[in-house]
């Protein structure tokens, strides 16, 4: 069956991406002692924690990261039947693509969620149990600026940050799966079966 190919794709994203977070878990050290240089100062692996969303964001209460989780279980469901069902109504394979893409890295980070807090022993001290509380690997680092930004900016402002910020293979697979629908959505969104709308 011809959907097979598109999830052999999801497969391989989450096997690299955790296969890359259990090398930095067990071989680095957290933080910037522990970096190391890939190309001169610009690119590093850089070991840290993310208990929150993209960008280092958090949800407020206590309840916040379990709210996430399940969100990220329901987004993982919901798009693998997306991924099939478009997938037999002959969709685009840029879309189907770009869906396995992004399914793959949604599994990646939630495998990190719910069970990092209790097999790597990293849910944050305050969590209300270490299931569904992981916190997420992050570690490739390019390392463009860092600096303080003005209090008068929105959301960042008053804080040291970086202009890039440290991610890991799931977060690259969704960054591109959704760039790409983005950017060729006129394209994927029409059945191949179909004549396209001008």
């Amino acid at each position: 069956m011809k959907w097979n190919k598109y999830f052999l794709l999801t497969i391989g994203v989450i096997v690299v991406d955790q296969a890359i977070k259990l090398w930095v878990h067990f071989n680095m050290p957290m933080g910037a002692g522990g970096e190391i240089s890939v190309v001169g100062e610009w690119f590093k692996l850089h070991y840290i924690l993310n208990k929150g969303m993209a960008f280092g964001m958090s949800l407020g209460s206590s309840y916040g990261k379990l709210g996430l989780t399940l969100f990220r279980l329901f987004a993982m469901v919901a798009i693998s039947i997306l991924l099939y069902r478009l997938s037999k109504k002959n969709y685009h394979a840029g879309l189907l693509w770009c869906l396995a893409a992004i399914l793959g890295g949604a599994i990646g980070n939630l495998i990190d969620s719910v069970f990092y807090g209790v097999f790597l022993e990293n849910a944050p001290y305050e969590s209300i149990t270490p299931w569904f509380h992981g916190q997420v690997i992050d570690m490739f680092y390019f390392d463009v600026w860092e600096g303080y930004l003005p209090n008068w900016l929105p959301l960042w402002g008053g804080r040291e940050v970086a202009l890039w910020p440290i991610f890991n293979v799931a977060d690259a697979a969704i960054f591109i799966g959704v760039l790409s629908l983005v950017l060729f959505q006129r394209r994927f969104l029409i059945p191949q079966n179909q004549p396209s709308r001008s």
